[in-house]
């Protein structure tokens, strides 16, 4: 018991009387500070471990100037988007003994705005990324820029000069995967667009556009429907697809649930995926190999978005990282002969 009591309430003093150091020299060892003999730190870390010692984080806070936590701001609309990007930025973080604050919001919040001066006002951060759609929104970016911490934003649509940030060319990528239906013989090939204020929705569907004028094919528009990024909208918006007379060969869907949601409409109305449609995604969720067929899609690197997010705000890294992106050929697209 009294072993244990030492090791629950072990300080810094301790750490330095057993090492035979000072105070300073612990404190710039479990601050990986250079300038400590290798033999001095192996003696002090040895110390610590027998003592079971932790530095605290509130006492390495007052001694920096810094809290040793940063901060992200997510739209909890699509959970494994937000699981990556957590699971990318806490990778780097454990790097340099930093710990990640995650704050879930939604666009739709009428006090959105309020709450994240709130936020900013009552919790010490040393940084925050900033998720779509937050990150193309100018009044959040003027409250984060006025408080002077330091930020980076995570997949911009616009203003990239305003700020670090991190993002793939999801106009390069949906014009690609467009041209890799269009080059397997389809021509007639409908849209369902993502969530009209996630700036990526918009790069998305251009890039389709882009590649349809390039080879000459006309976007019919009642094969163009708005979906939200979730299952449920893509069914709606298949719904509204095939209402029409007339169908598509093939339909790209801005996100990954959104196709598995016009999967299961073409399974209730008897239509066969690809014989019947063809269907890509975007995104490359776990989900992707679980559907039947495997779904064609756009492989975004969002757990090394986030990792390259913390290692701008904790390393001072590049003000722009563009991540590759890519294709990945399933099961879900039919070559039509």
């Amino acid at each position: 018991m009294a072993g244990r009591a030492q090791q629950s309430t072990a300080t810094i003093s301790d750490v330095a009387t057993l090492a035979q150091v000072s105070i300073k020299t612990v404190s710039r060892v479990m601050n990986d500070e250079p300038n400590v003999r290798a033999q001095t730190r192996d003696r002090v870390k040895e110390a610590a471990k027998s003592l079971n010692y932790n530095p605290s984080m509130l006492a390495r806070s007052l001694a920096g100037g810094k809290s040793y936590l940063i901060g992200l701001i997510y739209d909890n609309i699509n959970s494994t988007y937000a699981h990556d990007l957590q699971t990318g930025m806490i990778a780097r973080c454990r790097l340099s003994k930093y710990h990640l604050m995650c704050e879930p919001q939604t666009s739709e919040n009428p006090d959105l705005i309020q709450a994240i001066s709130n936020l900013l006002a009552t919790i010490r951060l040393d940084g925050i990324a900033i998720s779509p759609p937050f990150c193309d929104m100018p009044q959040i970016l003027d409250i984060i820029e006025a408080t002077g911490m330091s930020y980076v934003r995570i997949s911009p649509s616009k203003d990239l000069g305003r700020a670090a940030c991190v993002r793939m060319d999801e106009f390069d990528a949906a014009y690609n995967l467009t041209k890799h239906l269009i080059e397997r013989g389809h021509k007639e090939i409908g849209f369902i667009r993502g969530h009209p204020q996630h700036g990526g929705s918009h790069l998305r569907f251009e890039g389709f556009c882009k590649a349809l004028k390039d080879y000459n094919i006309d976007a019919n528009q009642n094969w163009i429907s708005q979906g939200y990024f979730y299952f449920e909208s893509g069914r709606e918006a298949a719904r509204q697809i095939f209402e029409h007379s007339k169908r598509p060969s093939a339909i790209f869907a801005a996100n990954d649930y959104m196709a598995f949601g016009l999967m299961a409409y073409l399974h209730d109305m008897g239509l066969k995926v690809p014989e019947d449609v063809s269907i890509v995604g975007f995104d490359d969720v776990p989900g992707c190999q679980l559907v039947w067929p495997h779904l064609t899609t756009i492989h975004q690197p969002v757990t090394d978005m986030g990792y390259a997010a913390a290692e701008i705000l904790l390393n001072n890294g590049p003000k722009e990282r563009v991540l590759p992106y890519r294709m990945i050929e399933r099961g879900s697209v039919l070559k039509k002969e």
